[in-house]
């Protein structure tokens, strides 16, 4: 009998990611696990979990504090992911792969409105990686997760995946060697374009809502798009999606192509894609970091005066 060569994935999780770019892992930890980690949450916000009238903000990005070993904390997880990206070696030793109490809350998104399922016309789409410049290659993101710390549930305020999507965002990525911004860049900084993610899902046909229980954990491909939905239970909904930093870019030439190289190779329909990046790797400060910095700055005040 042929061993497998995957430590956690089986052949039909193979042939998933490769098909539609992620794989559901269930039951990467306990229920009680994923409360005590959770646990300050409420007050870092300022909220009452059991009154919803505090909930002043539909959907919350909570800026990270602690963060825990996954290795230890989810061995099953940490296994399925360096099935994906071709062994533990492959992931990089200067970021490792942690999971940071960064709590996306989604509390009642869209609740006020009819449910509407997944579609191209949904509201943001997205390709993860704001703080970088995209290459083919890039290894920033060579892997998204989706952390489940409570139970997701349909029409809950899940994860919309195009799962059709890695194809589009793969030869848009090839055919500009320059690379692409996630956002807007100040006039005169260059030429390179920026994704127009509202474009690269129109072809999408395929989509998913990335439901499932606390404990589950999603592992995308880094190319996939991904939305927020609406939260029409108003039931609490808690994600983290830290991102896995690869070793060394990814390489579409090698022998032994990772399954996350070999999605792409099958997106550009072809057995080996040598690439070169026409420009330097550049970091990004996001947006979104300026928000974080005010908001934990507020959190860090209030819990003070708690204490006093």
């Amino acid at each position: 009998m042929e061993m497998s060569r995957y430590q956690v994935l089986t052949d039909s999780d193979v042939d998933q990611f490769l098909t539609q770019g992620f794989v559901a892992v269930r039951g990467c930890f306990s229920r009680r696990a994923a409360e005590e980690f959770t646990g300050p949450v409420w007050d870092r916000l300022g909220y009452a979990a059991a009154d919803p009238s505090t909930w002043a903000e539909p959907t919350v990005h909570l800026a990270g504090k602690r963060s825990i070993d996954v290795r230890e904390f989810a061995p099953k997880a940490w296994a399925a992911v360096c099935d994906l990206v071709g062994g533990e070696e492959r992931i990089s030793t200067d970021r490792p792969y942690v999971w940071r109490d960064s709590f996306i809350l989604n509390l009642w998104q869209g609740a006020d409105e009819p449910w509407a399922p997944a579609s191209p016309t949904s509201p943001g789409w997205h390709k993860d990686g704001d703080f970088f410049r995209h290459f083919l290659d890039s290894p920033e993101q060579g892997l998204l997760t989706l952390v489940l710390w409570t139970d997701v549930r349909h029409q809950g305020g899940a994860t919309f995946v195009a799962a059709d999507s890695v194809a589009p965002v793969a030869r848009f990525l090839a055919a500009h060697p320059e690379g692409a911004y996630p956002f807007p860049q100040p006039p005169g900084v260059d030429d390179a374009p920026v994704f127009s993610f509202s474009d690269l899902v129109a072809s999408c046909e395929e989509f998913v809502e990335a439901t499932g229980e606390a404990g589950d954990v999603y592992l995308l491909h880094p190319y996939i798009l991904h939305a927020k939905s609406q939260n029409t239970l108003r039931l609490p909904r808690i994600i983290t999606n830290p991102p896995l930093t690869l070793a060394e870019p990814m390489r579409f030439d090698r022998a032994d192509p990772s399954l996350v190289e070999q999605a792409v190779l099958r997106a550009l329909g072809t057995s080996s894609h040598p690439f070169t990046r026409t420009a330097e790797r550049q970091e990004l400060v996001p947006p979104r970091v300026a928000l974080q910095r005010e908001r934990m700055a507020e959190e860090e005040r209030r819990l003070a005066g708690r204490a006093r």
